[in-house]
């Protein structure tokens, strides 16, 4: 999830991937990660089939966030890091574990990739029987992220929005701690996917689990004028918990002790 990510030796592992490379790793795995979460959320999550047996609900999206990310993390994180995530970018850059010239790029490959995600999501979704009308901006509605309406459990903009900084900032603060030069080589993915996993099951019933600008924005701009409206709240407070465990990071963690 980082450029300090241990990778497995081999003759390539030498080699610095190109910066299009790269992009192109950022972008494919966060189209995994939206294609994956969202996909959950809209096609099993609220699943009627007999006696609500194959809902998978909070458990199975919150499950599918975490696997996807351990799966991209394994497979794209040796090329870009595979920080599928424009929070993650930038509290990696404030933390000095990348550099802030390439953030625009990952940014942009970010959104880009979940965009097109969620673009295939509305294509399948679109196959359904009985999909007319506002069928279509009804369910992404139900998958975007925010407060009152658009919160599963009805919570208020402060509890989203707390509760989003929080989350993120811990999901940061892992990320930096198990990509640390100190940290044991080989699980980094493993410990970020099933971090993951934990917060959404705590934020999915406030803010229906954001972390990600991208996965957010990704499900919005399908999602009508509510989820537009406040697609703002969980690209901005992911944001601010992201940088406050970036800058905040070495100074709490980081310490050394004289010899």
């Amino acid at each position: 999830m980082s450029e300090s990510t241990p990778a497995a030796a081999s003759p390539e592992a030498s080699v610095s991937p190109s910066l299009g490379a790269r992009l192109a790793a950022e972008a494919f795995g966060t189209f995994l990660l939206v294609f994956s979460v969202v996909g959950t959320a809209l096609f099993a999550a609220g699943f009627k089939g007999g006696d609500g047996g194959l809902n998978v609900g909070f458990v199975g999206v919150s499950l599918a966030l975490g696997l996807s990310v351990v799966i991209g993390a394994y497979s794209f994180g040796p090329i870009s890091g595979g920080h599928f995530n424009p929070a993650v970018t930038l509290g990696l850059a404030a933390a000095q574990r990348f550099a802030w010239r390439d953030v625009i790029g990952y940014i942009i490959a970010q959104l880009v990739g979940g965009i097109v995600a969620s673009s295939f999501l509305l294509w399948i979704l679109a196959g359904a029987k009985g999909a007319k009308g506002d069928f279509l901006t009804v369910q992404f509605k139900g998958a975007s992220t925010g407060y009152d309406v658009l919160s599963p459990g009805g919570y208020g903009f402060w509890s989203v929005f707390i509760i989003e900084i929080i989350t993120t900032a811990f999901f940061l603060y892992v990320i930096l701690g198990v990509t640390h030069v100190r940290a044991a080589a080989g699980f980094a993915p493993l410990a970020i996917g099933l971090t993951l996993t934990t917060i959404a099951l705590i934020a999915i019933p406030v803010s229906n689990g954001s972390f990600n600008p991208a996965r957010a924005l990704a499900t919005a701009i399908y999602g009508g004028p509510d989820a537009i409206g406040q697609v703002w709240v969980t690209i901005v407070a992911p944001i601010i918990g992201a940088l406050i465990a970036g800058f905040t990071f070495k100074a709490l963690f980081d310490g050394t002790k004289k010899a």
